[in-house]
């Protein structure tokens, strides 16, 4: 007979209260036996033996209570997982307070570090058997039902699954993603709040921004009040604050890269939501601000500037390989997998995120760096044949401009082989704190600049820029000679972040830690002269004296130059009057004058000789017009408005004005009237070619002529209608058209003031 599933089965007991039988679920709460799970708390920063005698006991019993739970038969430990509130309480209380990997480094008693170890693996063990639903083929959750089991009662979450990834990913890589791919198989609604909560990561960066005193790209565009502005930037701000900053900041980081790296199906979620322009955008902002603050911050103890370099190499390696995981995931590895149908849309996403985060210089830069983008680009030379080089030719200059001015180094990027999990999924988790020290301690060494060695020769560094790299070295470690930085500098690639990192670690090579870190720097005789290595624009001149032995002591004048020439000599320096004359004489414009006999003289006396031109004296201009009134001052008539007229005189007065204009207007037409009677048909015949050349200039080609039609009573064609109607239904554009005269009549009359 074939097993059935835990939610089908059921179990018959006897009733304890009533001793009969009965039958109850395989999952029900009175199952769940009685213990009490105690809270985790982290281990003693201090050794102080009380402290550490109360972890120790704490410790052991939540060990023991796992072991308990561990060993219980299939059926019991899910009722107790499901139904045992202080269980899961334990368990998220280890997840929120379990030291991570990247925190200060304590010196633990030995039999604490032993039973961390020890607790660590159970705490594996218990969410490994939570996220398994079949143990055998008798003991198994119906798929379903196992989704809906661990989510209805918050078994895992979003935030838990991350702090599972940042705590048990190392050495653990493939059962935690086979045990989270599980979940997310069996319940898909986990998508969905991964999907709710990357908003709130995002927000972790604005946060850090805002705090940082710098401005997001997708921040809210609410106003601030004024009182709320406060000049806070990493420089000016507490150290405390400033250590807060940047242990969220590598928190956050190494979590996200944890979870994409264990689980790289979620990187679609995250794409959705623009997270590598988003990501790009905060590293370009916010991690040029903070480097400058802890370098140039000044510390009573080194080991505070170490801690703190070490967090944001850190954070910053963590950045950048997330954002290759999600490129590796969303564009290159399904474009290696699909066929050459179906890897356009890919190559597109590839080259829409990169060019969005082409401004971005510096993280363009790190990322090169660590990943060179030229590798990816051929990559997609080699997959497609219609790449567009246009783009992809764009974007490796803005990367070549990028690195202007920088000294390029390509890091030897050697990925470590995942160690094979064992049977019982502890491999990694035994693994010594001298090792995940040792491991770290090699991260950090080689993410000053995100990279390892550099892979070409460096130039050497001389003068103005060598003596500001020994300065800045010198600005926080003071105690060190110039002649011992100078050789740290040589040995390390004139690189000055990599010196100061390497002297706080003690990583210096052995030669190096042989020498004097009081010595002074010796001063080399430069073997070429000053004065033949000099060059100017003055060099090789005829008053050289370092290149010729004889110089022409004449030519040299000391002071302004005083001229001899006065005022009056040059007002009588005739020389350009005599050749101007020269130059015109050739065109016989000016006549040199004519000689006079004694004899003549009286005559060309006689002669009118002013310049007044009188050629056109004779012409009587205006002389024969008719005098008149100006136009621009004549006025109407003064007309005494009828409301002030007196009694009486109002329509007398009125009718002697109208009298007196009909008389004006008969002696107007008496003067221009033409006494020549003409024929009225040649008279209309030309009224009528004038009114027609009329509407010709103004566009109108309407005949109306058809409106007449034929007499009354003989019946009317069509058009004759069709025009009568078209007069009727526009006869109203042309009413009121003598509207200005009978306006100026009732101004004349007083009616309106003028």
């Amino acid at each position: 007979m074939p097993a059935l599933p835990l939610d089908e089965l059921q179990l018959t007991e006897k009733d304890p209260r009533t001793g009969k039988l009965r039958t109850l679920p395989a999952l029900h709460p009175e199952i769940k036996a009685d213990r009490s799970f105690v809270l985790y708390r982290p281990p003693p920063v201090v050794r102080d033996p009380a402290l550490v005698e109360e972890f120790l006991e704490r410790a052991k019993f939540i060990a023991d209570d796992l072991n308990w739970l561990l060993a219980l038969p299939h059926d019991k430990f899910w009722c107790q997982v499901i139904f045992d509130e202080t269980l899961q309480k334990c368990l998220d209380s280890y997840l929120c307070y379990a030291p991570r990997k990247f925190d200060a480094l304590l010196d633990c008693h030995p039999e604490v570090n032993e039973m961390q170890k020890c607790l660590h693996r159970s705490v594996f063990l218990t969410f490994l058997r939570m996220s398994t639903h079949k143990e055998s083929k008798d003991h198994f959750i119906t798929p379903s039902v196992f989704g809906e089991i661990i989510y209805n009662n918050f078994l895992f979450d979003i935030p838990k699954i991350l702090d599972l990834c940042v705590l048990f990913g190392k050495g653990n890589g493939l059962l935690l993603q086979k045990m989270i791919e599980n979940i997310f198989t069996w319940q898909p609604s986990y998508f969905s709040d991964l999907d709710e909560t990357l908003p709130t990561v995002l927000q972790v960066f604005n946060n850090i921004l805002h705090k940082c005193g710098l401005q997001c790209e997708g921040a809210s565009a609410e106003p601030q009040k004024l009182e709320e502005r406060v000049n806070v930037t990493p420089g000016n701000m507490p150290l405390q604050e400033l250590k807060d900053i940047v242990l969220y900041l590598c928190d956050t980081c190494t979590t996200l890269w944890a979870f994409l790296d264990v689980f790289p199906l979620a990187c679609q979620t995250f794409q959705k939501h623009e997270f590598c322009y988003r990501l790009a955008s905060f590293y370009e902002l916010a991690i040029p601000e903070l480097e400058s603050a802890i370098k140039k911050r000044h510390y009573e103890d080194n080991s505070v500037f170490a801690d703190l370099w070490r967090r944001i190499s850190h954070s910053r390696k963590k950045m950048i390989e997330a954002f290759h995981v999600l490129i590796n995931q969303v564009c290159l590895q399904p474009i290696l997998e699909s066929s050459c149908e179906n890897i356009q849309p890919f190559i597109e996403e590839f080259l829409q995120i990169f060019t969005s985060v082409l401004q971005e210089r510096r993280f363009l830069r790190d990322y090169d760096e660590l990943f060179p983008v030229e590798d990816d680009v051929s990559l997609l030379q080699q997959a497609s044949s219609t790449l567009d080089e246009t783009r992809t030719a764009y974007i490796l200059q803005a990367v070549e401009s990028a690195w202007e001015g920088v000294d390029r180094k390509k890091a030897q990027v050697v990925k470590d082989p995942t160690p094979p999990a064992t049977s019982n999924g502890a491999s990694a988790i035994a693994e010594s704190t001298a090792e995940d020290v040792e491991e770290l301690g090699a991260a950090y060494a080689s993410e000053d600049e995100c990279a390892g060695a550099a892979a070409a020769p460096i130039a050497k560094v001389s003068g103005v820029e060598l003596d500001s790299l020994i300065s800045q070295v010198k600005d926080l470690l003071p105690d060190l000679g110039e002649g011992f930085i100078l050789a740290c500098l040589e040995e390390y690639s004139y690189n000055a972040e990599q010196v100061i990192n390497n002297i706080l670690e003690d990583k210096l090579v052995p030669y190096l830690d042989k020498l004097d870190r009081t010595m002074q720097r010796q001063l080399k005789p430069d073997p070429t002269p000053l004065v033949t290595s000099r060059h100017n624009v003055f060099q090789n001149d005829e008053f050289d004296v370092f290149s010729r032995d004889s110089v022409d002591v004449s030519r040299i004048q000391k002071g302004k130059r005083r001229e001899k020439d006065t005022t009056r000599s040059l007002l009588n320096d005739k020389r350009l009057v005599a050749e101007q004359k020269e130059r015109y004489s050739q065109y016989s414009v000016i006549v040199e004058e004519i000689p006079v006999q004694p004899g003549e003289a009286q005559l060309y006396k006689e002669d009118y000789e002013d310049e007044y031109d009188d050629t056109y004296d004779g012409n009587q201009v205006g002389a024969n017009d008719a005098d008149s009134d100006d136009e621009l001052i004549s006025r109407r008539p003064f007309t005494i408005p009828q409301v002030l007229r007196p009694k009486g005189q109002e329509e007398g007065q009125e009718e002697e004005e109208e009298d007196d204009e009909e008389e004006e207007e008969e002696a107007e037409k008496e003067r221009t009237k033409d006494h020549f009677v003409q024929d009225p048909a040649v008279l209309r015949e030309r009224a009528e070619a004038r009114r027609l050349a009329y509407l010709a200039r103004k566009g109108h080609k309407h005949d109306s002529s058809a409106v007449v039609g034929n007499v009354k009573g003989h019946g009317q064609n069509r058009e004759t209608v069709q025009e009568r109607r078209k007069k009727e239904a526009n006869k109203s554009m042309r009413a009121n058209h003598n509207r200005r005269v009978m306006a100026d009549r009732k101004r004349n009359k007083g009616m309106i003031p003028s």
